[in-house]
C-alpha cells in the first residue's frame, strides 16, 4: 500500500501551513524512511528521512475544504432528520486543518464538542461539470477526516459555520493512499474513543458515494488538485470531553488520532 505524506523536519510547524512554505514536503513512506517527492502526485525521489525524524502534516493542503452533511442514512435520523434530495454541504476553511497527532482545541464557547470519523477524497486534477460516470476519475486517493463539531452551536445557530469552521475542527491524515491501491467497496468507517469503538459502519451506507458527490458540487464550483472533501459520518456520534483521545479507522486507508485539550 503507498502512503502519500506531507510532512516537515520542523517539529513545531503549524498544521495549516500551505504550500510554498520551504519547510513542508511532499514524500511516500517506504518501510521506516519517508522519501521526499517534488509535489503530492510526484513520482520523482529526492533526499529520505527517518519517518521518526518528520512531522507529520495533513496530507494535502487543498484551497478548499468541502464537507457532506448527513450522507449515511442512520446518522441523519440519530439527529431528527429525513433523507434529502441532494447532497447537504458545507465547508471548512484550511485554517480548520489539524494533523496526525494533532490538539483539537475544546473552545469555552461550547458545551459540547463531538467526533465524526470521515473517509476524506483528495482531488487530483482541476475539474468542473463532471458527470458521475466521470468523477472517480478526479480522486487521487482517499484519507482520514475527523470533522470537530460544536453540536450545542450546529443546533442553536442558522447555518453551521461557527459549529464546524473553527481552529483544529478538522482532522486529516495520516496519509493518502491512491485510488487505485484501494477497495473502496471494502472500506468500514470506525471511530475510537479511548479505545472504545464510538462509530463503525460501510462506506457503501453513503446515500450520495463519492461520484454521486463530486458531480454535484463540479456542477457549481471548480475543484482542485489537493482540494479534500469529507463524506459524511455514520451514526453513533457523541460527546468529547478533554483528555480524550479519538481514532478513525478506516482499514485499507489508515489511522487518524487527536487528543482534545483545553483552550488556553
Amino acid at each position: 500500500m503507498e502512503r502519500r505524506v506531507r510532512f516537515s523536519l520542523n517539529p513545531n510547524l503549524d498544521f495549516t501551513t500551505p504550500d510554498g512554505c520551504k519547510d513542508a514536503h511532499y514524500g511516500i513512506i517506504e518501510g521506516d524512511q519517508v522519501i521526499e517527492t517534488s509535489s503530492l502526485m510526484s513520482t520523482d525521489r529526492g533526499a529520505s528521512h527517518p519517518c521518526s525524524a518528520v512531522r507529520l502534516l495533513p496530507p494535502c493542503s487543498p484551497s478548499k475544504i468541502v464537507c457532506v452533511g448527513r450522507n449515511y442514512l442512520a446518522h441523519a435520523r440519530e439527529l431528527g432528520n429525513e433523507p434529502t434530495a441532494e447532497p447537504v454541504i458545507f465547508f471548512k476553511p484550511p485554517s480548520a486543518l489539524n494533523g496526525m497527532g494533532g490538539s483539537v482545541v475544546y473552545l469555552p464557547i461550547s458545551q459540547r464538542l463531538d467526533y465524526e470519523g470521515e473517509l476524506g477524497i483528495v482531488i487530483g486534477r482541476r475539474v468542473r461539470n463532471l458527470s458521475a460516470a466521470q468523477a472517480n476519475e478526479a480522486i487521487f486517493g482517499y484519507t482520514c477526516v475527523d470533522d470537530f463539531t460544536m453540536r450545542d452551536l450546529q443546533n442553536k445557530d442558522a447555518n453551521w459555520t461557527r459549529a464546524k469552521s473553527f481552529d483544529t475542527s478538522c482532522g486529516v491524515g495520516p496519509w493518502i493512499v491512491p485510488r487505485d491501491q484501494v477497495d473502496f467497496a471494502s472500506l468500514r468507517v470506525r471511530t475510537l474513543v479511548n479505545g472504545a469503538v464510538r462509530q463503525d459502519a460501510s462506506v457503501l451506507d453513503m446515500m450520495f458515494p463519492p461520484s454521486a458527490i463530486i458531480a454535484y458540487v463540479s456542477q457549481f464550483m471548480t475543484l482542485l488538485p489537493g482540494d479534500l472533501i469529507a463524506t459524511g459520518t455514520p451514526s453513533g456520534i457523541g460527546p468529547l470531553s478533554i483528555g480524550d483521545k479519538i481514532q478513525v479507522q478506516i482499514e485499507g486507508v489508515g489511522t487518524l488520532e487527536n487528543v482534545v485539550v483545553a483552550s488556553n
